[in-house]
């Protein structure tokens, strides 16, 4: 079982399901994102089930944070996943150009960062597991969310296919729509995203079926079946249909 288990975005949502599900397993976790207030609740609920928790509060994207959170990562952790993340408004040519660069850095950089910060000392150990958080939206042309976690997905194959041979594994994760808060920073209150109540999952069995993926050394994860299908059936179909059919949602 994993000794350490580093997580970014750790405060809420599937960032939170991961340090949980990783802390029953056994793992020390080590809770990484902005908000101390949200970790100090999750890390006391690690430990008032018997597990240990250590908290790291940092803006990924403030330089000088960052390096102390891959200061950590070079000590050595026996997983990482790169959770920390947000969307923006499917409007790209009304957006804030700015806003734009900060996601595509926090999505694709950060990510970049921290696996090469971790990914040295796992190599020396001979074994390791990096979980990058990805997207469905990866899968099929949805605006620069889809484009950026695009760009996790075919790193994390690469790195798959180079590194596991060496005892580490890399896994893309691509979760469909998940019953999380990731929609409320959005400014779309539950019931309002646009979305079939049939697409939902929950944070749990996302989390769930992606560690049994990444222990199977799978360079993609797409948790449950109906997701798994509404990709396959994208790849079939032209373009514009594909995104028509996916900015129905938010």
């Amino acid at each position: 079982m994993t000794r350490t288990a580093f997580v970014t975005g750790a405060s809420s949502g599937i960032g939170a399901e991961y340090a949980r599900q990783l802390a029953a397993r056994g793992a020390d976790v080590v809770l990484v994102a902005r908000d101390r207030g949200a970790l100090q609740v999750l890390a006391d609920e690690i430990e008032g089930r018997g597990g240990r928790a250590e908290i790291l509060v940092a803006d990924l994207l403030d330089p000088a944070q960052r390096r102390l959170v891959e200061e950590r990562l070079k000590q050595g952790v026996d997983l990482l996943v790169n959770s920390a993340g947000y969307g923006l408004s499917l409007g790209f040519a009304s957006g804030d150009i700015e806003d734009e660069a900060r996601h595509l850095e926090l999505h694709v950089e950060v990510t970049m960062r921290l696996t090469r910060a971790a990914l040295p000392g796992m190599l020396a150990r001979g074994r390791g597991r990096i979980l990058n958080i990805a997207s469905v939206a990866a899968l099929v042309p949805r605006g620069t969310y889809g484009a950026a976690k695009a760009w996790v997905v075919s790193f994390s194959r690469w790195a798959n296919a180079v590194y596991a041979p060496r005892g580490v594994t890399v896994t893309a994760v691509c979760p469909g729509y998940v019953h999380t808060n990731f929609h409320e920073r959005l400014g779309l209150p539950p019931g309002e995203e646009g979305v079939a109540g049939w697409m939902w999952l929950t944070a749990p069995q996302v989390v769930r079926a992606s560690l049994k993926d990444a222990a199977r050394g799978r360079a993609v994860s797409i948790p449950s079946l109906r997701y798994k299908m509404l990709v396959a059936v994208s790849r079939l179909l032209p373009d514009r249909l594909v995104v028509a059919a996916a900015s129905r949602g938010r």
